[in-house]
């Protein structure tokens, strides 16, 4: 194919806009090397624009020509967009159409992950839903085949860049830089990483998987931290055993691990960068250095740096420092978006808020001060005056928020962190004119008092446990040496869990709908589950309907009312009326009546909404893991139109094993009594229709397409009822 080259246009509009250079990535990996991930996890929180070129997905959400890859780079760089080529590129030879596709005015970049070939192969044997359908017994024979022909990249193929990743520290490191990469920044040219001088392909690959699985492996996807998969690569490569880590790393949210999703998690804007006019360059390095000082302390909390700008400076400039101190990125990273409405439209759960306040403590001035205020209501003003009537510079004060604030019935936000830093604004009160030795040491002492703050909402998350196990043994157990130790051990624990139990079942003890949730695909049985404040709303709105004004339907048994946030065009919610029925994991033979009663309601809606709209179909169904506490039926219209329905997980928590059919769970519990419930982990498989079940890189991709897909619904939806439409439709047509 000739060389094509960007037009003059798109080089002057870059210019005027004060962009860099397009960038173009070819990523050279043998399948299950993680490039999907790798572009992935970059894409989800960078702030230049990417695009991902991949061949598996290039025809319509279906496998395409290496000539298609070529057509689509050219366009998305035209158009000023920086690209990913995720392609196995393993060798010269196929990669040297990308490099000769654009001159000098787009940056040529190479990150080859050359992971240990057990490591590939072992995640590509026990995928599923793979784009390309490399998976399972035949991928071995592939991975190995591709690996004998591999060639590392050279600077002399025209690259400016090349990055080599070895292992999964060198690949985190990558996934750093290239987030940190804005709009208007360039890397350093040159050679990056250096592959070992005696390292060889890695043949008999076949021979490994005649191994027995290790434990903890099995056909059932696991559910793995980047930590943990960079363990096992260690134990890998040091010990020549079996990677135990059986699939790529996965992201549940933005930036971040599953591990990690419910974690305490408190966000923070920029303290004095604003209205106070701080220099950017020092306060960026001030909240690299305190970050890097707390992060380690706070355990498997979270520190979120939030700004409301797509191209936030700030943002831009933490995050490069940050990649540079190779600062944990699981336990902080920034976010675009409004700090009052993080969780609503961002889908983050941050229980903790900061807020850059002034002196006084009011509402009012503009920016964050303003904005947090306004969403908590008159109940914040209220509470932090019980705290105090004013604040020093360099001081914080946590604040409790009230359960009537909307932030916290809302958001899920539990407390209010004020904070206040240093002012260079003269048009403002106490402005230090300037004097940034004194400013430096005001803004460290608000950052710490902040993160110290939070340390401290942390640490009251386990106090009643621990405050417990001192009164009921207290001067009654003396601790024994040896063989007694692992019993004493286990009555403190036995005691905590009882007291969580009674008493604390609604403490926030990890902010999160899915905290202590099972992780056996099929147990029914029970596990401890401490609900977030912010997932109560359900279950306060089928104990006492008669304080809510959105109901649609009541009775003894249900409460009906319309989804705050639908994922569909219509999306009503049928709860169970009865206590101790969180979820569908409480539900047996006992409850069969009630589940039916829910089913008949729900299908009554169903008809109801058809009758207005009879272009409509509907499913009936359960959340394998909600999350909402209180038993609730979702009966959702498969047109999935939208704006609530932003990522992945809240496609896949419908459109997976997850969702289980309510006719499926009067069955199963009726001749087992019990439901059997998904993993959370499907939760994290691809983007594929619902309907012909094409595969797809992101949800607007996949969106465009289910508007127009006529193919029809999959056979096991037809069946048994699972379905709802209007008499007459043919529901194989038409959505």
């Amino acid at each position: 194919m000739e060389a094509m080259e960007i037009d003059s246009a798109g080089k002057d509009e870059a210019k005027e806009e004060g962009k860099g250079k397009p960038v173009m990535v070819i990523l050279i990996g043998a399948p299950g090397s993680g490039k999907s991930t790798f572009c992935d996890l970059v894409m989800r929180v960078s702030t230049r624009p990417w695009v991902r070129i991949c061949q598996d997905t290039i025809g319509n959400g279906k496998a395409g020509t290496k000539k298609q890859c070529l057509t689509g780079a050219a366009s998305a760089l035209k158009e000023g967009k920086s690209v990913f080529i995720d392609r196995c590129n393993l060798d010269r030879e196929q990669r040297a159409d990308f490099v000769k596709l654009v001159g000098p005015e787009v940056e040529k970049h190479s990150v080859a992950l050359d992971l240990p070939a057990k490591l590939c192969i072992s995640r590509s044997v026990k995928r599923t839903g793979h784009e390309g359908n490399l998976q399972g017994g035949k991928a071995a024979a592939v991975v190995n085949r591709m690996l004998q022909k591999k060639e590392l990249p050279k600077l002399n193929e025209g690259y400016d860049r090349i990055t080599v990743c070895q292992d999964e520290k060198d690949v985190q490191a990558a996934i750093n830089t290239y987030t940190a990469l804005g709009p208007s920044d360039k890397l350093p040219p040159g050679f990056f990483g250096q592959k070992k001088s005696d390292a060889k392909v890695q043949l008999g690959i076949m021979k490994f998987l005649k191994k027995k699985d290790p434990p903890g492996c099995s056909d059932t996807m696991m559910n793995v931290s980047l930590e943990d998969t960079q363990s096992h690569a260690t134990k890998e490569k040091d010990s020549n055993q079996v990677l135990e880590s059986c699939e790529e790393p996965k992201m549940a949210s933005v930036g971040c691990s599953i591990s990690l999703e419910n974690a305490p998690t408190l966000a923070f804007p920029s303290i004095s960068t604003a209205d106070f006019h701080f220099n950017l360059e020092k306060a960026s390095d001030i909240i690299v250095e305190k970050v890097e000082e707390y992060v380690n302390k706070l355990g498997n909390a979270r520190l979120v740096l939030v700004d409301l700008s797509q191209n936030s400076k700030i943002l831009s400039l933490v995050r490069a420092k940050a990649a540079e101190k190779n600062i944990d990125s699981k336990k902080f990273f920034t976010f675009v978006g409004n700090i009052t409405k993080l969780y609503s439209e961002g889908g983050l759960h941050c229980n903790v808020i900061a807020n850059a306040t002034n002196w006084r403590l009011k509402p009012g001035g503009g920016g964050v001060n303003a904005a947090i205020f306004s969403a908590a209501g008159p109940t914040l003003e209220t509470a932090t005056k019980a705290k105090t009537e004013s604040l020093s510079s360099g001081k914080a004060i946590v604040v409790p928020l009230p359960s009537s604030s909307p932030l916290f019935s809302g958001e899920g936000v539990t407390h209010v962190i004020h904070v206040l830093g240093p002012n260079m604004n003269p048009q403002r009160p106490n402005c230090l004119d300037n004097d940034y030795v004194k400013g430096c040491k005001i803004l460290r002492e608000a950052y710490s008092s902040l993160f110290d703050g939070f340390a401290s909402i942390v640490r009251t998350q386990e106090e009643p446990c621990k405050d417990k196990f001192e009164k009921e043994f207290k001067g009654e157990v003396q601790l024994e040496q040896g063989s007694r130790s692992g019993d004493q051990k286990a009555k403190r624990e036995a005691v905590c869990e009882t007291d969580m139990n009674k008493k604390f079942k609604s403490f926030v003890k990890e902010l999160g709908p899915n905290v202590g949730s099972s992780g056996d695909g099929n147990t029914g049985g029970q596990s401890r589950k401490a609900w977030g404040s912010w997932a109560q709303a359900l279950y306060d709105t089928a104990m006492h309907p008669e304080r809510h004004k959105n109901i649609i339907e009541m009775s003894d048994d249900v409460v009906v009312l319309n989804d705050l946030y639908p994922k569909a065009q219509k999306h009503v919610l049928v709860l169970a009326r009865v206590e101790g029925l969180d979820r569908l994991e409480d539900v047996k033979k006992e409850h069969l009546t009630l589940l039916k009663t829910m089913h008949s309601v729900g299908l009554k809606w169903a008809e109801k909404l058809l009758s207005e709209n009879n272009s409509l179909t509907f499913r009936l169904g359960y959340h394998s893991v909600p999350s909402m506490r209180q038993l609730h039926l979702h009966v959702i219209s498969q047109d999935f139109d939208s704006n609530h329905l932003k990522n992945k997980k809240h496609w896949n928590s419908f459109n997976s094993p997850f969702f289980r059919d309510s006719v499926d769970v009067i069955d199963e519990v009726s001749q087992n009594g019990k439901a059997i419930l998904k993993d959370e982990n499907v939760l994290s498989m691809e983007l594929r229709c619902h309907r012909c079940r094409s595969a797809h890189p992101n949800i607007p991709r996949l969106k465009a397409h289910i508007s127009s897909c006529q193919a029809p619904f999959p056979a096991f939806l037809l069946q048994n009822g699972r379905l709802v439409f209007s008499e007459g439709k043919d529901a194989n047509h038409g959505i």
